[in-house]
């Protein structure tokens, strides 16, 4: 999915997003206005769900397609749609190799799936999309693991980062998927609720 100008993006929505812009330049440039907030009130309920929405669509780097689906399945399947909307986009298999550290960005992350150096329970799978369930065993490619994306991975791979639903052999290059991700609202950048709100109007 073609993004553009992260930076620009960024500043527009008010938060670092992308990997790229969680830095202290970005910080910086915020602080010294950036982007100035408004006061109480100003902003419109839709465009503060709009901003929402879209934080949430460019972290995870997905369509507004994809989006809207997985909000609908969300309301359809569950009673708590807000912490199964964050399962499913946590479980997506690209932001599973990101949050294993296997890749920097999930931008990155998505393009190694794509490119078949992932494997799902021994089957190679280029779908970012795909979904990982507890038990399932994701890894390197065996033909992959030489090459100059993983090669040095051990050495610069850091395992304190990694969420407690997942666990890796780094040595390996394997991981297993040991539970499901729990939606914690201090670790994202976005409000769901804001999200839902926006879908169901």
């Amino acid at each position: 999915m073609k993004i553009g100008p992260k930076f620009k993006i960024a500043k527009r929505l008010g938060a670092p997003i992308f990997e790229k812009t969680q830095t202290a330049k970005f910080a910086l440039s915020q602080a010294r206005g950036g982007r100035k907030l408004k006061r109480p009130g100003q902003a419109s309920d839709y465009k503060r769900q709009l901003i929402e929405k879209q934080k949430m669509r460019f972290t995870y780097g997905i369509t507004e397609k994809q989006l809207r689906r997985y909000v609908d399945e969300a309301i359809d399947k569950s009673t708590q749609p807000i912490p199964h909307l964050m399962e499913r986009l946590e479980s997506r298999l690209d932001n599973t190799v990101y949050r294993l550290g296997l890749a920097k960005t999930r931008r990155f992350a998505r393009q190694i799936v794509s490119h078949g150096h992932i494997f799902v329970n021994g089957k190679r799978l280029d779908i970012p999309s795909h979904k990982v369930r507890v038990g399932d065993v994701v890894s390197v490619r065996e033909g992959s693991k030489q090459t100059g994306l993983f090669v040095t991975l051990a050495e610069t791979h850091e395992s304190a980062s990694v969420p407690a639903w997942l666990s890796i052999d780094i040595k390996k290059l394997e991981a297993k998927v040991t539970g499901v991700p729990v939606y914690n609202p201090a670790e994202t950048l976005f409000d769901p609720e804001q999200v839902m709100e926006y879908y169901s109007r």
